[in-house]
């Protein structure tokens, strides 16, 4: 199996696989909540009568949407559940956490390592990663968009699924193919998963489209995943199980808070002698808890300082060693 690098970073872990200098899959997990693999006791809240399905809240007050549940469980016992999938937000709302019921013994969510060592592949923890491109991953992630020649991937999430529309200026045909090519590098990159939907220019003829459909399965080979044929209108839906939030929807729902712990990676990195200040957007300055700046002068030996710009962009965050 290839070899991931892993950064304990503060209020994030970072996983990455590299081809050459380049990321070819990157993961990110944020540590808390209900994360995929936790199990624990909790109090079924809620249940139709004779319903398969519930509503649980662990002994945090954070709440589970639970199913298969089994027949005897009413409302306001207890019950050991194994969270399946992390809670997610959206435009407007967050879908809650899933979680159904096991006999396995209570054990917290696997941490980034432990889940890439339990499938088998060879981990090592790094203070920081090998040169490579993470920066410009971030800059994709935030902007929702990827590039590629010839074109671009256009991102959004949506409370359906993640959309992706293809732009550029090759012919519609050569296009399409130079996408799903990207498309099958972007997921992997970005950590996409779940209900995916791609916007491929519109194709006439069904060799055309069958040509694509080819292209995307060798694209996505190896990616576990189901996928629909591409339609007459260019549209292709790709299904992947979901286990955490990608990279793109921490960027679009977490604006600020992923915006933080970037800035938090970058200033641990510095050298010199002085004290760190972190110049960002008031937004991200306010996501800088108090904990995360101690362990920030702990790894950096040095004092902290933060400074407020509402100039500044919530994604173009800095940090730099000041005079005392």
């Amino acid at each position: 199996m290839a070899e991931w690098f892993l950064e304990e970073g503060i209020g994030e872990d970072r996983a990455i696989r590299l081809e050459g200098s380049r990321i070819a899959k990157a993961m990110v997990v944020w540590p808390g909540g209900l994360s995929t693999g936790l199990v624990e006791e909790a109090t079924l809240t809620s249940r139709r009568k004779g319903a398969s399905r519930g509503t649980a809240t662990f002994d945090n007050g954070q709440i589970a949407l639970v199913d298969r549940l089994p027949k005897d469980a009413a409302e306001g016992a207890r019950i050991r559940l194994q969270v399946v999938r992390p809670a997610l937000a959206e435009a407007g709302r967050a879908k809650h956490a899933q979680a159904r019921p096991t006999n396995a013994p209570p054990r917290p969510a696997p941490s980034l390592a432990e889940g890439l060592s339990s499938a088998g592949h060879a981990v090592r923890n790094v203070r920081s990663f090998p040169e490579c491109d993470w920066d410009e991953l971030v800059g994709e992630a935030m902007d929702g968009r990827a590039d590629f020649s010839g074109g671009s991937l256009h991102f959004a999430c949506t409370p359906a699924m993640t959309v992706c529309d293809v732009d550029g200026n090759l012919p519609p045909r050569e296009l399409a193919l130079a996408a799903a090519d990207a498309m099958g590098d972007a997921v992997k990159r970005l950590d996409l998963r779940g209900n995916l939907g791609i916007d491929f220019p519109t194709l006439p003829a069904k060799e055309d489209r069958r040509a694509i459909d080819s292209a995307l399965a060798d694209a996505l080979s190896r990616w576990p995943h189901e996928r629909t044929a591409m339609n007459g209108f260019g549209f292709v839906q790709i299904i992947a199980r979901l286990e955490r939030p990608s990279l793109l929807q921490r960027a679009t729902y977490h604006r600020a808070a992923f915006a933080a712990r970037q800035l938090l990676r970058r200033a641990e990195r510095l050298q010199g002698a002085g004290v760190v200040e972190l110049s960002a957007h008031p937004a991200v300055i306010d996501q800088l808890s108090a904990s995360w700046l101690d362990e920030l002068r702990r790894r950096t030996g040095t004092d902290v300082s933060t400074r407020p710009d509402p100039a500044l962009a919530m994604d173009a965050p800095h940090a730099q060693i000041v005079a005392r």
